[in-house]
Parts: C-alpha cells; sequence; structure tokens
C-alpha cells in the first residue's frame, strides 16, 4: 500500500510533463475550438473571428502594415510563434507545405511573432526575425504581435502558450482554435483549413 501512492504520484507527474512539452508555455490542447452552433435551419452557424484580433494594425516583418480583416476573401491560418519555441518551429516546415499547396485556392498562413511582448521592439527584433524566416525557408507572411492581442488568443484558446493558431473563413467566421505543437495537431489544422478553402 505504501508503495502505490509514489507509483501514481509518478505516473501523473510524467503524463504532466509530456503535455507541458508538447507547447512552450502549456500542454498539447489541440482542438478545433470552432464554437460553431447548429441555426433554425440545422446548419452549423459559426461566430465571426473577435474584432480584437481582426482589427488591429500589424506590422509585418517587412515594414509594411496590414490587419487580418483587410484578408477577407480568403482562408486564413494565423499562427502565434517564437524564435525560441521548439514546438512553433517544429511544426513551420507543414505551415510552409500547406501554404504551397493550399495558398493558389484562396489559402494564406499569417504568422504572428510574439516576442514583442518579452520587452523587445520591432526594431531589435527585424534582424532576428529576418534570418530566422531565410533559415527556416518562410513563404507566408510574418508580422509582429500588438499589445494585447496575445490575451485575446488566451480568450479563444483557454491557454497561455505557444504555438497556437486559429483558422479563419472567408467571411471572417472562426473555424478553428489550435494549441500545442505535435504531429496530431497539425494534422487537425490540415484538415480544417483544406475543409474551408473547398467550401
Amino acid at each position: 500500500m505504501k508503495d502505490k501512492f509514489p507509483r501514481t504520484l509518478a505516473a501523473l507527474l510524467s503524463v504532466f510533463v509530456l503535455g507541458f512539452a508538447a507547447s512552450c508555455g502549456g500542454g498539447d490542447q489541440g482542438s478545433d475550438g470552432s464554437g460553431g452552433s447548429r441555426g433554425d435551419t440545422g446548419a452549423v452557424v459559426y461566430p465571426p473571428a473577435p474584432a480584437s484580433i481582426m482589427e488591429p494594425e500589424l506590422t509585418a516583418v517587412d515594414g509594411s502594415k496590414f490587419s487580418l480583416s483587410g484578408r477577407k476573401g480568403k482562408v486564413l491560418l494565423v499562427n502565434l510563434w517564437a524564435t525560441w519555441c521548439g514546438p512553433c518551429i517544429e511544426e513551420m516546415p507543414d505551415l510552409v507545405k500547406m501554404q504551397e499547396e493550399l495558398g493558389p485556392k484562396g489559402f494564406e498562413v499569417i504568422g504572428i511573432n510574439t516576442e514583442t511582448n518579452e520587452g523587445f521592439t520591432v526594431e531589435e527584433l527585424k534582424p532576428k526575425i529576418d534570418d530566422f524566416i531565410v533559415e527556416h525557408r518562410l513563404n507566408y507572411p510574418n508580422a509582429f504581435i500588438v499589445e494585447g492581442m496575445f490575451d485575446e488568443f488566451v480568450k479563444l484558446s483557454k491557454l497561455p502558450a505557444i504555438p497556437q493558431s486559429i483558422v479563419v473563413d472567408r467571411e471572417g467566421r472562426l473555424r478553428g482554435v489550435f494549441t500545442g505543437g505535435g504531429a496530431k495537431n497539425v494534422a487537425k489544422m490540415r484538415e480544417t483549413a483544406e475543409k474551408v478553402v473547398l467550401e
């Protein structure tokens, strides 16, 4: 009986550690999280993506300015990442592949670097991010996060960690929320993106 408690505790700790390792700052919580509900006709009705995420003006790494709402008409996969986040880096080749294959069908990955939340300025980060984009052959636009935006993502995902991504359809409706890294989560993102692109 005395041996049972330490074994149970060790098992619980190992499950926690493995989950935590799937993301930077939290566990693997991959989910479509679309929030869709059935309307009067029985069709699924999806909520609009929050204006607090879609409307702010973002500064792209190349210096241009844009908002996510300005990309209406495209299916977006918006991905939060950092250069120090292992699971973020691991999923980038899959994001590159999705952009290559689905881009011609009106799909776009938008990377949003979160490191300005750590006290760095855009000017300080830009050379590092430029080098990172070249090194990892990122073929999709990247921007710097604006103040308060990470908190808005956390309201959707319920997890203060990266990587995390959302899928937004051509009409600006939220179609998926994905947190944590790993092949299973990337497969769910791809499945959702492909489905929405084909609608």
